[in-house]
């Protein structure tokens, strides 16, 4: 599966959101400043290429719906940062986010918890 830039995950974050949506229905979701509706329908255009979203034709226009699970993407791009930057250890990317953002004995113990209820 391809990387997203940044503009790419912008729109798919909002399409993953509303599940189906034209370019008009996209740039409301944008704050202000609002990006351009060409530049939004260009980078919607790039999804299509890369196969991230397709579209049904609705009168004149287009609505646009993700191919791509929003969780299937994440996945991917949490499995490409632990092998890029953590030589493929889940224990060393922990340990860095541990001690990078300050996280006391009762916070990981919380995400332990989590991580144990989901296995069951």
């Amino acid at each position: 599966m391809k990387q997203l830039t940044k503009a790419e995950e912008d729109i798919m974050q909002i399409l993953w959101q509303l599940k189906k949506a034209n370019v008009k229905a996209i740039i409301e979701e944008f704050p202000e400043p609002k990006p351009a509706y060409n530049t939004v329908s260009t980078i919607v255009r790039i999804l299509e290429s890369k196969g991230f979203v397709d579209y049904e034709k609705k009168g004149k226009g287009h609505v646009y719906f993700p191919l791509i699970a929003k969780q299937d993407y994440s996945n991917q791009s949490i499995n490409k940062l632990v092998d890029n930057y953590f030589q493929g250890s889940f224990k060393s990317m922990v340990s860095f986010f541990v001690k990078k953002n300050d996280m006391n004995v009762k916070d990981l113990e919380s995400v332990l918890n989590e991580i144990n209820k989901k296995e069951l």
